[in-house]
């Protein structure tokens, strides 16, 4: 009956539009009342979660990533994508995905990404008359892959709840995202041919240097975090801490775009996106607590047991749940809300972890670009300054392509598991 009761209050306060965070946080207090425990205990339970050294990275990335978002590091990353691919016909849309793959391993975040790249670089697609669709549709799709590419924040919180190795889910991003960001570039590369889009001025020798010593200072983040966590010099967490700092020196004393005055308020804006993550992770992580204490997830698996479903199958139904979620819930949530349900699952059904981690992330990725609460298409609407209904139509060819993607993944594990398995050897 609790149970019930529970589900209905969930769904019926998401449709009212009260805050993800504010309803397993409320839903966590009630069954905790309703069941006899001093609240006492759920401080208690909550403080257990925090006690995570892998948690600690989390607000650190955050603050890296805002601190990159502003410190022009876009701009310099820009610069460089377009110095390589700079004489190719629609050669910002290239530019684009080129810079936010880069830009996708420094910040860790999909929003931040489009964010600081489509600021920059839709004003100059609108000067030189490429169509506002494809200008934010590009910026939008190029921007997710700021969860797939390490370091990703998604892979980081998705690791934590099924206490998997976070070093190999970055690594098991690595091919996909590389695979989606070609993919991007051939469908770019199409419309440019067919709508006859400008081709930038070549630049001289010098500028091609120029271009690409700026953003020289810009690459010391990722080949920080990457190659210290993969070397064995730091932990995930060290190497969260080292890439906000270095993100803050790159940004203060190479390319000036903030001042000594702007750190602070940087700081508190990361923290401030840090303390709603952080809410979310321990609310969701406390009442999936309780869905396995009330035999939820025994449920599932008895169910997926006498569906006799394989492992395939399986995982063509968690696309699809995973799809219709990605539409009303922010990326987080969705992750907090489905991962703890489905573990014993996968377990069951022998699905390796890291494969279903790739599958997982490829999905939010979609999600981030789907109405109505895709976060990508609102970033740009307001980037843009133009309608909602311009920026879907956009994104559209992308998502389809995305889910190509997505099924190719699905059906071919060795995708996200052969370079992780490579690094630390098969298991």
């Amino acid at each position: 009956m609790l149970l019930s009761v529970v589900l209905a209050l969930f769904f019926i306060l998401l449709l009212i539009g009260v805050p993800i965070y504010l309803v397993l946080s409320g839903l966590a207090v009630l069954v905790w009342t309703v069941e006899g425990n001093p609240l006492v205990s759920l401080g208690q339970q909550y403080a257990n979660h925090l006690n995570s050294y892998t948690l600690v990275a989390v607000p650190l990335f955050v603050i890296a990533a805002t601190f990159m978002q502003r410190g022009g590091v876009a701009r310099a990353l820009i610069a460089m994508a377009s110095a390589w691919v700079g004489r190719a016909r629609g050669a910002l849309g290239i530019v684009c995905i080129l810079a936010t793959a880069v830009f996708a391993a420094i910040s860790g975040s999909s929003v931040a990404t489009a964010l600081a790249i489509g600021a920059v670089l839709i004003p100059a697609m609108k000067q030189r008359g490429y169509p506002i669709t494809f200008a934010t549709g590009t910026i939008g799709a190029g921007g997710t892959l700021g969860i797939l590419i390490p370091p990703s924040l998604a892979m980081l919180i998705y690791g934590i709840i099924v206490d998997e190795s976070v070093p190999r889910l970055f690594l098991a991003g690595v091919v996909p995202g590389l695979i989606q960001a070609a993919l991007l570039m051939a469908y770019v590369r199409y419309y440019a041919v067919r709508h006859d889009l400008p081709v930038e001025d070549p630049m001289d020798r010098q500028q091609f240097i120029r271009a690409n010593l700026h953003a020289m200072p810009a690459l010391l983040v990722p080949t920080i975090i990457l190659g210290g966590i993969y070397s064995g010099l730091v932990t995930i967490s060290e190497a969260a801490g080292l890439s906000a700092v270095v993100a803050m020196i790159v940004s203060l004393t190479f390319y000036r775009e903030i001042r000594l005055r702007d750190v602070l308020p940087i700081l508190a804006d990361g923290v401030r996106q840090t303390g709603v993550i952080i809410f979310i992770v321990l609310a969701a992580l406390t009442f999936a607590h309780w869905l396995t204490g009330a035999g939820v997830t025994r449920a599932l698996v008895t169910f997926i047991e006498r569906m006799d479903l394989t492992a395939l199958q399986f995982l063509i139904a968690a696309n699809i749940i995973m799809f219709i979620l990605g539409m009303f819930l922010e990326v987080i949530s969705v992750i907090l809300i489905f991962v703890p349900l489905i573990v014993p699952v996968l377990l069951r059904l022998d699905i390796d972890p890291i494969h279903f981690g790739v599958i997982l992330v490829v999905n939010m990725e979609i999600a981030l670009l789907t109405p109505p609460v895709g976060l990508n298409l609102f970033v740009l609407k307001s980037v843009a300054d133009t309608g909602i209904d311009k920026v879907i139509r956009g994104v559209t060819p992308y998502i389809g392509l995305m889910l190509v993607l997505l099924v190719f993944i699905t059906l071919v594990p060795s995708v996200s598991t052969w370079l992780p398995d490579l690094v630390f050897g098969a298991r």
